[in-house]
């Protein structure tokens, strides 16, 4: 067993979802995203704290939504940008040990999932990713610039992990050089550490835009993930 804790930023508007409000805020078969979330985190005995980088003013709503969750849970105030708040979840969890960082918009990860990652990330980096399936395009200016050979293609997810007292001293490297990372396995590669590619899987989706809600129900309807 691998004890970890798990950083969730959570303070994003979800514009490409095109709502007036928190996305995660938003209901999959009548759940908010972020119950769904935190309850895959909640179910695993390895998790042992969770830290969700929040608005100030919704702290009162996440509180009522996930009260009835036992594994102990901190809140800190996210920042405009995402590395912001991941910054501030990171320096609310133990100095030592695995911190695993996933996005509070993707609900369907899996257990084993999890205790992969967190095992990696006890000397190193590691991700979730899938393979591309698609045949890939570089485009400038409305015209194929050329075709991208995909084979060592990956699409990057969550949950990221890592010794925590590695990727946290490398987030405040990268406030201090203004760097800012695609991800938080970008900004440990920038640091000139090793990042292992756990496969994932292709339901471990992000809700990102309207699309995604229909894709994340359909999931629901065929997955049990309660």
């Amino acid at each position: 067993m691998v004890r970890y804790s798990v950083v969730m930023p959570a303070a994003g508007q979800g514009k490409r979802m095109g709502a007036n409000e928190n996305k995660l805020r938003l209901a999959l078969c009548g759940k908010p995203i972020i119950v769904w979330t935190v309850e895959a985190f909640a179910r695993d005995p390895w998790c042992y704290k969770i830290v969700l980088a929040i608005r100030p003013e919704e702290a009162q709503w996440f509180k009522s939504v996930l009260g009835h969750i036992t594994t102990p849970i901190a809140y800190v105030t996210g920042g405009k940008e995402r590395q912001e708040s991941v910054r501030a979840g990171l320096h609310a969890v133990d100095a030592d040990g695995v911190v695993l960082i996933h996005d509070g918009a993707r609900p369907f990860v899996r257990l084993s999932q999890l205790h992969e990652v967190a095992e990696a990330a006890q000397t190193t980096g590691a991700i979730l990713a899938v393979p591309v399936k698609d045949t890939v395009k570089q485009v400038a200016a409305g015209t194929i610039q050329q075709t991208v050979p995909r084979e060592t293609l990956w699409l990057a997810q969550t949950p990221q992990a890592f010794p925590v007292a590695e990727i946290r001293a490398i987030h405040d490297q990268a406030k201090t050089a203004h760097v800012v990372g695609t991800d938080d396995a970008s900004l440990f590669e920038w640091a000139g550490k090793e990042v292992t590619v756990i496969p994932g899987n292709y339901h471990n989706i992000k809700m990102t835009t309207p699309e995604d809600l229909l894709f994340g129900e359909a999931i629901l309807t065929k997955e049990d993930y309660r």
